[in-house]
């Protein structure tokens, strides 16, 4: 897989126009982070722009929620031989699927409390990929710009994963497969998909 697709940063594949998402950390400790959603190809054409800013984030969020996205992520792309990443002052970009999964962490942390953070991380780590694509995509559909904050299902997010307290040194337990989902390979989907949008 390593050997086939070239990636930057978290999984995203360095082949132009390719659908992903960045983070744009500034130098400056007073400047908010960015997420943003970069359309490639896709963008520009039938009323999609370019790139969408999803949310944007204090200092103090981001950097409470950067590490756990970066263990999950890397745990993910060491698994399939994919280079793992780091977060670095400027631009980073992020697989499309990661991008969806790390912007539900950043939509339920955006306005958290110091102390309900470790606990959002907690909870959005429970949940299975395929879970935070769907919360992703519900939403997005209705509340998925950084001023939709205290709108729907973006207001939804905060209170599902702060809600409780966090649990630390606690195994996972086991929990069976979702079979609509058993046999996809996220990033060989993922490439496929991205080679394929190149090629139109």
């Amino acid at each position: 897989m390593s050997a086939k697709f070239e990636t930057i940063d978290f999984g995203a594949p360095v082949n132009f126009g390719v659908h992903k998402f960045k983070v744009e950390i500034p130098t400056s400790h007073n400047q908010q982070i960015s997420i943003i959603e970069v359309y490639g190809y896709q963008g520009d054409q039938r009323g999609i722009p370019q790139e969408e800013p999803r949310v944007y984030l204090q200092r103090k969020s981001w950097n409470a929620i950067a590490e756990c996205a970066r263990r999950e992520f890397n745990a993910r792309l060491k698994a399939k031989g994919i280079k793992t990443g780091r977060w670095h002052s400027g631009e980073n970009f992020v697989e499309r699927l990661l991008g969806r999964e790390l912007c539900v962490l950043a939509w339920a942390a955006e306005k958290a409390k110091d102390e309900e953070i470790p606990i959002i991380c907690q909870k959005w780590m429970a949940l299975r990929p395929e879970e935070r694509w769907w919360l992703f995509m519900m939403t997005v559909s209705e509340a998925g710009l950084p001023e939709d904050s205290n709108r729907g299902w973006r207001k939804a997010l905060y209170y599902a994963l702060s809600d409780g307290e966090a649990k630390f040194n606690t195994k996972r337990k086991p929990r069976p497969s979702n079979e609509l989902k058993a046999d996809i390979d996220l990033f060989t989907y993922t490439f496929t998909e991205g080679q394929n949008e190149c090629a139109d």
